[in-house]
């Protein structure tokens, strides 16, 4: 009842989650002192579908840095509408520059979504899902070429080819040799976008605890 728009009820109705039960489950830690914050657990459940999860940690998120944010926003809602907020924007970036990221993750475990998804695309398009997992496998080295970076490409193609032949789990993660200043990852994504994936320690793997 929540879901107006007929083609997602359609869809909806289609991979049986009319009604849906799950859960979320959080753990995480800050130290004020140094500022270090970690989300050691974020996760959703979906019975009969799978759980997202996510985490990440970064520094620097003192109660000083924490004040001058909150002191930038109230400035930015006191501003009348339509107000140049570029002073403020460029003040908040600059506070946001005192941090350093640590670590991050994002992993879905699969719990028979991915297989009603192929199965019903595959429907919408007269083939199997094995056909659309296939298809999407050859795809993926084509969307990964763009950021120039041979080995995960290579890495992901392999992750993504073994998690469709038999879903279990995929995950993301970002973990940097050391702590990466956000100052450096807002040079790079301005500059050379393409070397984020190196500069943060991207990886990608799939059914694996």
């Amino acid at each position: 009842t929540l879901v107006e728009d007929p083609k997602s009820k359609e869809v909806i109705n289609a991979l049986g989650y009319q009604n849906i039960t799950g859960n979320l489950a959080m753990e995480g830690t800050w130290q004020p002192a140094d500022g270090k914050m970690e989300l050691s657990k974020y996760d959703i459940a979906v019975d009969n579908a799978g759980t997202l999860g996510m985490t990440f940690g970064f520094g620097g998120y003192t109660l000083d840095v924490i004040k001058s944010l909150q002191e930038m926003q109230k400035k930015m809602a006191a501003q009348p509408e339509g107000a140049d907020n570029s002073a403020q924007g460029m003040a908040m970036l600059g506070v946001l520059q005192q941090l350093s990221f640590n670590s991050a993750s994002i992993r879905f475990d699969d719990d028979s979504l991915t297989n009603k998804v192929l199965d019903y695309v595959g429907k919408q398009q007269g083939m199997s899902g094995k056909d659309v997992a296939n298809q999407a496998k050859a795809v993926v080295p084509f969307g990964m070429a763009q950021l120039n970076n041979p080995e995960l490409t290579a890495q992901v193609s392999a992750a993504v080819g073994k998690y469709l032949d038999d879903p279990q789990s995929i995950e993301i993660l970002a973990e940097p040799p050391a702590a990466v200043p956000f100052a450096l990852i807002m040079a790079g994504a301005m500059s050379n976008p393409a070397d984020l994936t190196k500069t943060l320690g991207v990886t990608v793997k799939a059914n694996e605890d």
